[in-house]
């Protein structure tokens, strides 16, 4: 089976990171291809979850795998939360978009998502740890916020800076 080609996944401070994404219409092919190519992305960059948004497409699809074997894939389209559990923990994030950085940020223990599945099935997915964690980031980034958005001004223009840096540094080789 061949590897669909992978997606560019924009990074912080891109601007297009912050586009609120529209509904997705139908789950089509377009849609189904689409989910396949976001999924090589994430497994190509040894992510866990990605969103749309990263890839510069501004609909709300998410494609998570938080599994250690990355065989449980797991797809939500037009997602949205049912429940927010009001116990929270704070842990270390880390994002595609922001290659390198990981901060602590607060999350809800437990959520429950309504979305629909790759076939177009609505489902409810109850979620705790990990899981839960990644189903709220992803979902953050289909609302337009990136995980740094959560830490203090300073550390947000550090971060900036560094991967601004990186970036130039990158260009120039």
């Amino acid at each position: 089976m061949t590897t669909p080609p992978l997606l560019t996944i924009l990074r912080f401070p891109d601007p297009r990171l912050h586009t609120v994404a529209r509904p997705v219409a139908a789950v089509d092919d377009r849609v189904r291809g689409l989910i396949e190519r976001m999924f090589a992305t994430m497994y190509d960059a040894s992510g866990i979850g990605l969103a749309a948004t990263q890839v510069d497409v501004h609909e709300r699809v998410i494609v998570i795998d938080v599994s250690e074997e990355r065989n449980q894939p797991m797809v939500l389209i037009n997602p949205e939360v049912e429940w927010y559990s009001d116990e929270k923990r704070k842990g270390e994030e880390g994002c595609l978009s922001v290659p390198g950085i990981y901060d602590g940020v607060e999350r809800s223990v437990s959520v429950r998502v309504r979305a629909l599945d790759a076939a177009g099935v609505s489902r409810s997915i109850e979620a705790e740890g990990l899981l839960a964690v990644c189903i709220q980031h992803e979902m953050d980034h289909l609302m337009g916020k990136v995980f740094v958005e959560y830490l203090s001004p300073l550390k947000r223009n550090r971060i900036k800076s560094k991967l601004l840096k990186a970036q130039r540094d990158e260009e120039r080789v």
